[in-house]
This record gives structure tokens, sequence and C-alpha cells, in this order.
């Protein structure tokens, strides 16, 4: 369940009771998650296949993760002939 940071403050005691009955509640603050409330003892949501991938890539030391910037290709890009492309993809489609 996701509540903001104001609607929290305006009925904090009826979300303590939601969590203590066991759910969870993710607190936003402009559109973005801050926090997450649970009771005491639970345990923490297994992280995502997603996560799980992401964090095996980067403990490998050749992965880097990127700045965020344009994606740049070669200088010197290698040169193709007219028509290539389109029978490499006719082919791989089996046309």
């Amino acid at each position: 369940m996701e509540v903001t940071v104001r609607e929290l403050k305006s009925r904090l005691s009826e979300y303590l009771r939601k969590v203590q009955a066991g759910a969870e509640i993710v607190v936003t603050s402009h559109g973005k998650a801050v926090a997450r409330l649970v009771a005491p003892g639970t345990r923490p949501r297994r992280k995502s296949a997603e996560d799980e991938a992401v964090e095996r890539l980067l403990s490998q030391p050749w992965i880097r993760r990127g700045n965020g910037g344009k994606v740049r290709g070669s200088d010197r890009p290698t040169p193709v002939p007219p028509g290539t492309t389109e029978a490499i993809l006719r082919w791989l489609r089996g046309e």
C-alpha cells in the first residue's frame, strides 16, 4: 500500500494499526518512495530477479555503470555495402 507523507501525517494512528496487523506501507514524497513501514521483526522483502541480476553484473570487475549520457559509436564505423542490412534481416526472418 502506498501513502503520501501528507496523508500519513494526518492519519498516522490508522496506518500504524494497519502495519501492526501485518500490512506494509510505502511512504512517497513527490511520487517517489522515501520509506517503508513494516512491523518489527518482519523480514524484508526479497530482492527482485532484476535487482539481483544487476548486482551480479556490477560485481564483475569489467562491468561499470553508465553515466546516463548518450551512447557513442565508433569514430570510424565499418562501411557496409548497400542492401546488406536488409539481406541479413530477410535471412533472420526466414524470408
